[in-house]
């Protein structure tokens, strides 16, 4: 009698667990949704690290000078958005058929520098030419606030794959999707300052020499990052949002009777 009635309390136990759980809302993610969290976060992690590959390297633009200076070297400099590099090139080293010196990546006698704006508050002079420090700064503060947000973003997607805290995929969705368009506008805003400085000759000589100039792979790098981050964005958004609209937009056809 003593075992029959533990047994019946235990089973007692046992249906009243089952119906809790029943009533109760299904915690983390199903293993379906944590594989589409984990593949978008893949494609995120690709643009962060282009991000800051981009941020932190000085090859955004190049400004080269032309090579018919009767001498045996030539100029060329190339800038990100912290410092400003000027290298002499051999002459003999650049590629036949072209006009201007370069490009900035062959071996050379490098002079690289932070930009005087951020040290002294004073604008940097390349080639005779002036930056407009207020420019640079703003495109230097949008492009580290983007990689702030994508951090942020990161850390979120991380506590909905570790805590299983859902509500969090929205905020990193926000972030992230911020993230691009701030490197994006950074890189309008760098090219902004890359005119101001082909404009920034003053009257004092020596005269400046004329200028040739092309954006470089770091530049290639913050567009791609951007696209990259952006999109990430609004997928983790789509995948924050209920299932049921998008059940609803799905007309059922029902079968014709016979």
């Amino acid at each position: 009698m003593m075992w029959s009635n533990f047994l019946m309390q235990e089973e007692d136990r046992r249906r009243a667990g089952r119906r809790r759980a029943r009533g109760q809302p299904q915690l983390g993610l199903t293993p379906e949704r944590e594989g589409q969290v984990k593949l978008v976060l893949l494609l995120t992690a690709v643009g962060a690290v282009l991000a800051v590959l981009a941020v932190g390297t000085e090859f955004w633009v190049e400004f080269n000078t032309y090579k018919a200076n009767g001498s045996a070297v030539c100029e060329a400099a190339h800038l990100g958005l912290w410092k400003v590099c000027i290298k002499r090139l051999w002459q003999a080293d650049v590629p036949v058929g072209r006009e201007t010196c370069g490009p900035a990546e062959l071996p050379g006698e490098a002079n690289c520098t932070y930009f005087k704006f951020f040290t002294t508050g004073e604008n940097t002079r390349v080639f005779q030419r002036s930056t407009k420090k207020e420019v640079n700064v703003a495109a230097a503060a949008v492009a580290v606030l983007g990689l702030a947000l994508m951090a942020l973003g990161c850390l979120c997607v991380i506590m909905v794959l570790s805590k299983g805290a859902e509500s969090l995929l929205r905020v990193g969705a926000v972030c992230f999707g911020l993230s691009g368009l701030l490197l994006l506008v950074s890189l309008e805003v760098f090219r902004h300052s890359v005119r101001a400085l082909l404009q920034g000759a003053g009257p004092e000589p020596p005269t400046p020499p004329p200028l040739a100039y092309e954006y470089s792979w770091s530049l290639g790098c913050c567009v791609g990052a951007g696209l990259i981050l952006f999109l990430g964005g609004g997928c983790f958004l789509l995948l924050s949002l209920p299932t049921w609209p998008w059940g609803s937009l799905c007309v059922q056809q029902r079968p014709s009777a016979s």
